[in-house]
């Protein structure tokens, strides 16, 4: 299934977003857009824009890869699952490199823009288990849950 044109358009100016060109992901947004992530819940295009705006504040070159993209029609409500791997560094200390990987979930809304961004992404495993202080805590709490194979 070929994604809709507003997908398209969406998922390439998230790949090439920058400071200079945030607009161009906007133009494919609904006013009332929703953001949610494991550290936000945003609605309107002035919190999905501050996300973004933080993002760049915070972070040297990020940027999002895409990696795949399909397309859902549930009861007629079109969506779209981007998978990512999204790089860059953390700016201030500890300079943390990223490298997270995730997807995010794509809802078209009646005017046919984008109106919810639903990221999914292991923010302890993939970044807080890496910081200096509190990767001392999650690290051995990730512990716990992993499965051992018998006879290790």
């Amino acid at each position: 299934m070929t994604p809709p044109d507003i997908i398209t358009r969406y998922a390439d100016a998230f790949a090439a977003l920058t400071p200079d060109n945030m607009n161009k992901l906007m133009a494919t947004v609904s006013a009332d857009i929703r953001f949610v992530d494991p550290f936000n819940d945003v609605t309107g295009r002035d919190g999905f824009r501050a996300i973004f705006e933080h993002m760049f504040a915070t972070c040297e070159a990020p940027r999002f890869h895409i990696l795949d993209i399909a397309i859902s029609t549930d009861q007629g409500n079109q969506r779209a699952y981007l998978r990512w791997r999204m790089s860059g560094r953390v700016k201030s200390w500890p300079h943390t490199d990223l490298g997270l990987e995730g997807m995010s979930e794509i809802h078209l809304g009646k005017d046919g823009l984008v109106c919810l961004h639903l990221d999914h992404w292991d923010s302890a495993s993939q970044l807080l288990a890496r910081l200096p202080v509190i990767g001392t805590i999650i690290r051995p709490v990730l512990k716990l849950f992993r499965v051992r194979p018998a006879g290790r």
